[in-house]
């Protein structure tokens, strides 16, 4: 993965980060200990998924551009279906707030990718690599 996307997704980390520390915040005022902790497993299972992408993107930027495609569109099949497993097996815990929980997530995950699309619009990228092998 070039330096350029890496610094993105760092940027996008932090800003998600500090929005989860919010929702964390928001969530216990409105639902007490069990709003509190339904945020904080969505914060702990939307890092996960998050780290899990750059993991499986920087894997696949050696192989180029088609091996990125095919692992961006793996890991997000895969992220829904575990996120549709976690949303049906928990949708009626008594152990923390899933609506709280799914609210958090869907947050962040909008917060990470709005992030990651100004950053990628400001930033100035190459076309061609110069001096690049043929």
């Amino acid at each position: 993965m070039s330096a350029q996307i890496a610094s993105m997704a760092r940027r996008s980390a932090l800003v998600t980060a500090a929005v989860a520390v919010v929702m964390v915040v928001i969530s216990a005022l409105a639902g007490g200990d069990k709003g509190a902790i339904g945020a904080g497993v969505a914060v702990a299972v939307v890092a996960a998924f998050f780290g899990l992408s750059v993991v499986a993107l920087a894997w696949a930027a050696k192989a180029g551009a088609q091996a990125m495609m095919l692992a961006g569109l793996g890991t997000y099949v895969f992220k829904i279906l575990v996120l549709l497993f976690l949303v049906g097996r928990y949708q009626n815990s008594t152990e923390f707030n899933a609506w709280l929980f799914g609210l958090t997530a869907i947050v962040l995950v909008l917060v990470y990718d709005i992030a990651l699309a100004v950053s990628f619009s400001r930033t100035k990228m190459l076309y061609v690599e110069p001096d690049g092998e043929r």
